[in-house]
């Protein structure tokens, strides 16, 4: 399964072409529409989600609410382009926009420039934008509906914003967790998580922080070890690092484990009459050596502070490179509840194509019939009768 996605910022509209889902499966507009919502909420979003309204519209791929086997193609259109027509024109103007010029620290804005030779980072800010990630939420609730034929339950929830955490242990409540303004299990912790961005905000400063990913239901035999690109752990890890201001990803325990020894790091397996076996602990996160080992896939993602700041930092002009302030483009305080969902919808994509590779099938029927014979030769492995 693979997808691709179109569009800038503040253009017309945003595409995304979804290619090898087999046909026979369930679709509608409003199942994706529902996570669109989802990663536009979140305390700390700045104006644009007033404005926007996302909803994907299905053009091909579908019929009478199942899919037929062919490439999906998705479209959500842009309220705010009618603010851009000219800025954003496909055609020439007579008169061009002012080009933007002074560059904004931590974005992609003097990189890009230099990459595609441009006088103006209007381009690049369009396409690095973070409303991209629109299109990978409408991909990640297709994959997700995918996924729901199998069991596979993915959620995730915000664990620290601006150094205010939760406590590792705590228990979740999903519906706790989705009825949060900041997406947070916690409510104590929900309070000092909102002060904070109130704090920042006040002081025309951002923040950034960590969320987590949680998967029940993948069988064990997801991913593979024999080579580096089909590791299952790589795949997540770079999906999730794609995600804008996401600056780092573990998996399990991650960077605690270095502080500990192998005795205290490595999950025991329990002996047990049935396949899979199950483990004491979850410090892999699910995954042993590239591969699902039937406990739930945990995942962390370190989000920075958006770079757009209401104060802006001191920074040079491209064209000239004179000292100026970095450029003001309309942006959010604090963004982590929505890489949240963000990051369940890359979750989902990887998954769903690790399920396809592993089990393939052009059609769900197929598909459910390899993937139960699957569950059945592994139980026959500890048949001794």
């Amino acid at each position: 399964m693979r997808f691709l996605t179109a569009g800038e910022s503040h253009g017309k509209a945003l595409t995304l072409i979804m290619e090898g889902l087999p046909a026979g499966l369930a679709l509608d507009e409003e199942y994706i529409a529902r996570d669109l919502r989802r990663r536009q909420g979140g305390y700390g979003r700045g104006g644009r989600m007033q404005i926007e309204h996302d909803r994907a519209e299905i053009l091909s791929g579908v019929r009478y609410g199942r899919t037929i086997g062919s490439p999906i193609s998705l479209l959500i259109r842009n309220a705010d382009w009618e603010n851009w027509k000219t800025i954003m024109s496909v055609e020439p103007v007579e008169k061009e926009a002012e080009p933007v010029t002074h560059l904004r620290p931590g974005h992609a804005d003097m990189a890009g420039a230099l990459k595609y030779n441009l006088d103006d980072i209007r381009p690049v800010l369009e396409r690095a934008s973070a409303r991209e990630t629109s299109a990978r939420v409408a991909a990640g609730a297709v994959a997700r509906r995918f996924l729901e034929e199998f069991g596979v339950d993915i959620h995730s929830h915000t664990v620290c914003i601006g150094g205010r955490w939760t406590r590792r242990d705590a228990a979740i409540n999903w519906e706790q967790v989705e009825a949060s303004c900041v997406r947070c299990a916690e409510v104590e912790a929900e309070k000092t998580m909102v002060e904070a961005v109130d704090k920042a905000r006040e002081a025309g400063d951002s923040l950034g922080g960590v969320f987590e990913v949680i998967v029940d239901g993948v069988p064990a035999g997801i991913g593979s070890h024999v080579h580096w690109d089909r590791r299952l752990d790589g795949r997540i890890a770079q999906a999730v690092m794609s995600i804008n201001a996401v600056k780092g990803v573990e998996i399990g325990a991650g960077f605690l484990q270095a502080n500990l020894p192998g005795s205290e790091v490595q999950d025991r397996i329990e002996p047990g009459p049935e396949l899979p076996l199950r483990h004491r602990t979850n410090h892999a996160g699910g995954i042993e050596g590239g591969v699902s080992n039937g406990e739930k896939i945990l995942v962390r993602a370190a989000v920075k502070p958006v770079p757009t700041l209401a104060r802006p930092l001191p920074s040079a002009d491209l064209r000239t490179g004179n000292a100026v302030e970095a450029h003001i483009e309309r942006s959010d305080v604090c963004v982590v509840p929505a890489a949240g969902v963000i990051g369940e919808a890359m979750l989902c994509l990887v998954l769903a194509d690790s399920f396809l590779e592993k089990f393939g099938g052009d059609h769900i029927n197929e598909t459910l019939r390899n993937y139960r014979g699957y569950l059945a030769q592994s139980e026959r492995l500890l048949d001794h009768e």
